[in-house]
């Protein structure tokens, strides 16, 4: 089973696909920065910026790098 085909088969049930996708992101944004989880689910980076600002996160300011020195 596939994610296409768990989505229309919950279209079809009349479950709000779209809503829960979109609460979904904004959960893992307030966890990890936008840009990692835009990478990961194949989103464009001003995508999950947007969301993560609509959900309160705080990652805005992360620096992506190495911080050892």
């Amino acid at each position: 089973m596939t994610a296409e085909t768990i989505e229309l088969r919950l279209r079809r049930m009349s479950f709000p696909t779209q809503r829960g996708r979109t609460a979904a992101i904004r959960h893992l944004v307030l966890q990890a920065p936008a840009p990692v989880i835009a990478r990961v689910l194949g989103y464009h980076d001003e995508t999950t910026a947007q969301l993560a600002a609509e959900a309160g996160g705080t990652w805005r300011h992360y620096a992506p790098g190495d911080h050892t020195r």
